[in-house]
């Protein structure tokens, strides 16, 4: 563990008190340590069977790698899933795939090497991707949303709404909106001191949770944070509230039950996506703003549920539910061989 203590005698032209920050002073008399590395944290009260601990986690790492890139690499090779739908998808998978690697190998290397100290540049770096690809993630987890809305209430001019040019331009639009809320972060961190504890509360570093252990006002984070998060993924999800209330309202006017039953089936995917990507985030934001003080593995395992679960489940749910996707899966790696021949010789 590494801090620093910056006296008034080791820089005698700065005003009194101790520097920890562009402008930030502590009263000399202040016995507190400013630090210059974060700890994070495994699972709280569990530090003895991290080792154990560290098996299903690996294995999760691993399906998430091996569902994302199968995905991935079937939208690509098949012209015939090359639509609106199965693109956004490789977007999903793209999306959870950059999450995991931002998240899983963080927690790996505290199950096995207990590697917990991270200086405030990479904690900084791991923040902002972790929150970025989040972004993207509820963003395009909301133009699946359209999708599923054009498919059904419009299906004879999906072709010509969801054209590659409007793709392309939903795909400019999500990494414009993300970058723009999500590059201030960092910097606006940078001008924080920290010296109440350096011990975050995850195992990974996330914008609450540093922010928590500052000792500067923090007032202009909170704020900007607040508003990132309901601009971006509280945006996102009445907007797929509101898609999926349109949704209802076309299949309602569908005369046959069958036909009913058929429309809402192609929605049965991406309602999981939806719920198993926003239904932790939802719970942990509510606890962390108006909940009662609660056993801090509480807040991590539903962070975990939140940043862990929807890379691994996401490949298992749309392989399951989506014949083309498994179909075309099998037909990649289940390869025919060649045919007996049988030669004469005359």
């Amino acid at each position: 563990m590494r801090f620093s203590l910056i006296s008034e005698q080791e820089h005698p032209l700065r005003p009194t008190g101790k520097a920890c920050g562009a402008g930030i002073l502590l009263p000399t008399n202040s016995t507190k340590a400013i630090f210059s590395t974060f700890l994070v944290t495994g699972i709280p009260g569990l530090e003895t069977v991290h080792i154990w601990i560290s098996i299903p986690f690996c294995t999760m790492f691993f399906i998430t790698l091996a569902g994302n890139v199968t995905i991935m690499t079937v939208i690509r090779r098949e012209r015939t899933l090359r639509v609106p739908m199965y693109l956004f998808l490789a977007m999903l998978a793209a999306s959870d795939l950059a999450l995991s690697l931002f998240t899983f190998p963080t927690m790996l290397g505290i199950f096995w090497l207990d590697a917990r100290e991270l200086t405030f540049s990479a904690c900084f770096t791991q923040m902002f991707f972790i929150h970025t690809f989040q972004d993207f993630e509820s963003a395009i987890i909301l133009a699946m949303a359209f999708d599923r809305y054009v498919a059904i209430s419009h299906p004879l001019h999906y072709s010509s709404i969801l054209t590659n040019s409007v793709i392309s331009r939903i795909g400019l639009a999500i990494v414009v909106r993300t970058l723009t809320v999500q590059v201030p972060l960092p910097f606006l961190l940078r001008r924080l001191c920290f010296c109440h504890s350096n011990v975050l509360s995850h195992s990974y570093c996330l914008h609450p949770d540093i922010i928590k252990l500052s000792c500067s006002s923090t007032r202009i984070n909170s704020i900007f944070g607040l508003f990132v998060v309901l601009s971006t993924m509280g945006l996102d999800f009445l907007l797929i509230l509101f898609s999926y209330i349109l949704i209802l309202k076309t299949v309602l006017n569908i005369a046959s039950f069958g036909g009913r039953l058929k429309a809402l089936n192609t929605c049965i995917s991406h309602i999981c996506a939806v719920i198993l990507f926003f239904t932790p985030m939802i719970c942990l934001s509510i606890l962390h703003r108006f909940g009662p003080k609660l056993p801090s593995h509480i807040y991590v395992t539903l962070a975990n549920m939140h940043f862990l679960i929807p890379p691994v489940m996401n490949p298992i749910v749309y392989v399951v539910k989506t014949k083309q996707i498994r179909d075309k899966i099998l037909k990649l790696f289940i390869k025919k061989g060649p045919e007996s021949q049988v030669t004469f010789i005359t």
